[in-house]
Formats: structure tokens, C-alpha cells, sequence
């Protein structure tokens, strides 16, 4: 026997829709790459998103295209969010960080038909324009008059395409299980892949972030995502944010110390969320000017581990509570969050803190569970580490166009960290299983750094871990066996790299040794690498 409940579709429109009925009033305010400060209200965001609705089908636009964007956190691209995937198109979000040959490699596997850019990548639209055919058109985020020059065929003004609209248009029901947005991972080994999320996955994950125990984010609230929207859709905060009504407040392409403060001061801003480097920035530029946080209750800090001297800084010196967070790409991204049980709060300072620094529970809606090598299910008694293994309505069942094939074994999806889970359900990442860098919340490609160094006529064979860095979690670190008889330099190989990756993939040291350690099969052994480099610290770091 079914239940007597009306069938409605899980919509990320629908988010829109009761922004604009429950919230009309309430601002989004944007920080703009040309300058200035954009202010209006989801009444208005709701209007302009259905303008741009019709828009794209003007433009040609049809269900399930890819429409792809290089743009910061401003209320446009908020707009492109909700129309893109409230018209049953595809908002592919593309970051601008990546080296271009990613980019365009990105670009061509997803085959977007428009992508929508900030002024800020007029340069790296223009590199990209001849290896990136499919694109049919591409549109700038700005007014006619603040487009710069350029040299890119047939550029279009997204203020010309809205305001040549009206807002007489009605957001569609599909099955919730429609694609709505696509993300591609950072390539950590090979080309990167692309999730698929759907209607359905970004509303539930909308709700599971908004509750107490996971982000909390309310009507009471006003919130800065200082994650990008390019980055795992700014985690999901875009939607919660109407889903809750909270206040939205977008940084654009201001991260400094000096332009977040401003920003949090004048629009009372309760809580934001970013990666640990985001918030030592922070932090720095507080302490050397004598400041403080008026409104600020809350940080959320993911993308990597938050460093535990900087967790106990926000709060003892600001009242400022962080919030640790773990999750992923393939996971759309939210799959914990450290917050403390009732009987955690007569605990002592010490013992708080003690569970403070792990990657917290699973919200509502994520199960975690740890296995071993033979697939063998783990206890969660906090002693135990095994393979991070994951499942719930809001993760990947496999990546776009099938690449890499079928990830999941008997239905989780392995995470690639090794972690414990101890018996209240509190998750801690020990160690990863592939080598990849994490550095400023975004992963570094080891063997792809490798696999340069050895392309040099001097190196025999080259390794890069990641080491240790105060600012950037980790960096890479090039370990390099010479070919007898050659000479090279640190500098000259470092100078190597130019061009073939992004600048921030670049190690930052070298380090010249007689051999490299190896495993009875003859494979690269890292983990004796890590082990025998552990004391190693970064010049001047």
C-alpha cells in the first residue's frame, strides 16, 4: 500500500520559488570584479533568473545542454545556477585556477555550448577560444560599457541578453532525477571526471547541510560563501541559502584579509565557509591590526584539515566557532561536520578539544563506514584505520560518459583517505591512499609533477610528496636522483615546469638524493620517502 501524498518533484527552482515567496525581501550582495557593490533581493535574483531563463532558449538552449561558467561568487552567477538548471540544461562550473590544457580538455569532454565568464578571464577566454570549437558563443558578466578589450569573436553581454527579456516565464517539472549541474574532479590521476549531480541530489543536500547538526544555516543568518562557486558549487551554500532565506553575500573575486573583513563588518555577516588558507589570511590580517569580529559566530572550514592552533584562535580570541567539515566532489560535497553531543558539553577544554580536531559525523543523509583490504568492514572504535568508504542520495554512482568505469564496490564509493571512526561517530582522515597534494583546499597531481621532472636529459628517476607548509597545508616537494655524469640545478628544474602546469602546481624545492626507496615489486615507496623526509621544512617557511 502507497502513502497518500502528493507526487512533487524535488526541484532546485523550487529553492527559488520559496526564496522569492518567504524571503522576497531579504539581500544578495555582491563584491564585483570590475568594482563596486552590487545589492538586491531574491524577489529580484528570482526575476532576473527567469529573464534569464528565456534568454538561453532564445540563445538555442535546449534540455540537457551543458552551459559552462568561469566566474567568481557574484549574483550573477547565482542567476546562472537557478536558470540553467530550472530550464533542465546543465550549469557546468569550470575553474579558471586549472592550467588552460585542462580547462579546455575540461570544456570539450563536457561539450558546453555556452560558457558565461567574469571580465577578470578575458585572457584566458581568448587562449582558449581555438581549442574549444564546440563552444557555440561566449558571454561576458558585466554591463556594455565595462567590457574590456578583447579580441573574442562574436562576445555576447549578459546585461543585454536579460535585459532584452521578460520575466514571464514559468520554471517547468521534470523527474527530480533530471541532471542539473556538473562539477569535474581536479585530475589527481589522469585526466579529470566529471559528477553528474541531479535535481533531486542538490535539494536533499540542501536540507541535510541546513540542519543544526551539519551547517545551521537560517533566516537569521547572513552568509558568505568564501568558497568559490566553481568549486563543488561553493559546497552547496547557493541553495541552502534560499532554501533557509538566509542573507547571501557574495565576495566575488576579493579573498584578502582586508576586503573579507570589510565585507563581514558591513553586512553583518554570521557565518562563512572556506578553506584553512582562506581563513589564516583571515586571522593574520585580525591579529596584526588589533580587530575584531562583530557578527561572525561561525566559520565552516573544509578542503583540508584545519590546522588545530588556528581552531583554538577564533575561539578564544574572537568567540568564533569553527566548524570542521569533510566531503568531496563526489559527494556534492557536504559528508561531515565536527559539531559536539549533549554529554560533550561538560567535558573539559582539553577533551573538547581533542574531538574538535576531527572531520565530525555524518550528517543525515551519508553513511561512512571503514574496511580493510579485503573489503572486511571495521569497527568504529577510534583505533582501527581503513579505507573511508561512503553512500547516500547525495554521491556519485559513477562519473560522467562512464570514464574510469564503476567506482563503487557493492555499492559505497571509496573515497581514496584512510581513516578511523571512533564508537560516537566521529570520522578523522589519518592518511590518503593515493599520493596526491592537497594544497589550499585543492589537490596537486603527483604523478603528474613526476612525470615532468623525468622528461628533464639530467634526472634518472624523481618522486614528489607532499611536505608540510604553515600557510598551504602542503606543498609539493621534488625529490630527484641525478643520471650519473649530469648536472642540474634546483632552480633549473624548477624553471622546467614553466608552461606545463599551473603556476601553483609548481614544487617548491628540490631535493637531490643517491636513490630513492622501492618496494620488493619495484614500485616507488612514498611511504618510506615521507618517513625518511618527515623532519624536512620548506626554506623560510
Amino acid at each position: 500500500m502507497l502513502g497518500l501524498m502528493m507526487n512533487q518533484p524535488l526541484m532546485i527552482s523550487g529553492l527559488l520559488r520559496h526564496a522569492e515567496a518567504n524571503h522576497g525581501d531579504t539581500e544578495i550582495v555582491s563584491r564585483l570584479a570590475v568594482g563596486g557593490t552590487h545589492r538586491y533581493t531574491y524577489a529580484a535574483a528570482a526575476k532576473r533568473s527567469r529573464q534569464l531563463a528565456k534568454a538561453l532558449i532564445a540563445l538555442g538552449v535546449k534540455a540537457e545542454d551543458r552551459i559552462g561558467t568561469l566566474a567568481w561568487n557574484t549574483h550573477r552567477h547565482f542567476e546562472i545556477y537557478y536558470a540553467v538548471s530550472g530550464m533542465a540544461a546543465i550549469c557546468h562550473t569550470i575553474n579558471p585556477r586549472l592550467f588552460p590544457e585542462q580547462i579546455s580538455y575540461i570544456v570539450n569532454h563536457a561539450d558546453d555550448r555556452f560558457i558565461f565568464f567574469d571580465v577578470t578571464f578575458v585572457k584566458l577566454v581568448e587562449a582558449l577560444i581555438p581549442h574549444c570549437p564546440g563552444v557555440k558563443s561566449w558571454v561576458i558578466l558585466c554591463k556594455r560599457d565595462e567590457i574590456p578589450e578583447n579580441t573574442i569573436p562574436g562576445l555576447q553581454c549578459y546585461e543585454d541578453l536579460v535585459a532584452a527579456q521578460g520575466d514571464d516565464f514559468e520554471w517547468p517539472e521534470f523527474d527530480e532525477n533530471t541532471a542539473s549541474s556538473l562539477c569535474y574532479t581536479s585530475g589527481t590521476t589522469g585526466n579529470p571526471k566529471g559528477v553528474l549531480y541531479s535535481h533531486r541530489s542538490t535539494v536533499l543536500h540542501a536540507y541535510g547541510s541546513s540542519l543544526p547538526d551539519a551547517l545551521g544555516g537560517s533566516a537569521r543568518d547572513c552568509i558568505l560563501p568564501v568558497v568559490p562557486m566553481f568549486h563543488v558549487n561553493a559546497w552547496g551554500l547557493p541553495y541552502a541559502c534560499a532554501l533557509t532565506g538566509a542573507k547571501l553575500v557574495m565576495p566575488g573575486p576579493h579573498l584578502d584579509g582586508a576586503s573579507l573583513y570589510a565585507m563581514f563588518e558591513e553586512e553583518g555577516v554570521t557565518m562563512s565557509a572556506g578553506v584553512p588558507t582562506i581563513w589564516l589570511g583571515l586571522l593574520q590580517y585580525l591579529q596584526g591590526n588589533k580587530l575584531k569580529l562583530s557578527t561572525v559566530k561561525r566559520l565552516v572550514i573544509g578542503g583540508s584539515a584545519a590546522p588545530p592552533a588556528m581552531i583554538r584562535a577564533f575561539d578564544e580570541h574572537f568567540g568564533i566557532t569553527v566548524l570542521h567539515a569533510w566531503g568531496m566532489t563526489e559527494m556534492s560535497p557536504l559528508g561531515t561536520v565536527n559539531t559536539y553531543k549533549f554529554k560533550h558539553l561538560a567535558l573539559s577544554a582539553e577533551e573538547r578539544d581533542r574531538i574538535r580536531l576531527k572531520q565530525g559525523r555524518g550528517i543525515f543523509g551519508v553513511e561512512l563506514k571503514i574496511v580493510d583490504g579485503d573489503g572486511t568492514t571495521l569497527p568504529n572504535d577510534g583505533k582501527a584505520f581503513g579505507d573511508l568508504m561512503v553512500r547516500g542520495p547525495w554521491i556519485t554512482s559513477g562519473y560522467f560518459k562512464s570514464e574510469g568505469g564503476n567506482p563503487l564496490r557493492d555499492g559505497w564509493f571509496p573515497t581514496g583517505d584512510v581513516a578511523t571512526i571512533d564508537p560516537d561517530g566521529y570520522m578523522q582522515i589519518t592518511d590518503r591512499s593515493k599520493d596526491v597534494i592537497k594544497s589550499g583546499g585543492e589537490w596537486i597531481s603527483s604523478i603528474d609533477l613526476e612525470n615532468i621532472a623525468v622528461a628533464h636529459p639530467a634526472v634518472a628517476e624523481a618522486a614528489v610528496i607532499g611536505a608540510a607548509h604553515p600557510k598551504w597545508d602542503e606543498r609539493p616537494l621534488l625529490v630527484v636522483v641525478k643520471k650519473p655524469g649530469q648536472e642540474v640545478g634546483r632552480d633549473e628544474l624548477i624553471a622546467f615546469y614553466d608552461g606545463k602546469v599551473a603556476k601553483w602546481w609548481i614544487p617548491d624545492d628540490v631535493i637531490f638524493v643517491d636513490d630513492l626507496p622501492h618496494t620488493a615489486t619495484g614500485k616507488l615507496s612514498k611511504l618510506q620517502l615521507r618517513d625518511r623526509l618527515r623532519e624536512y621544512r620548506f626554506p623560510g617557511a
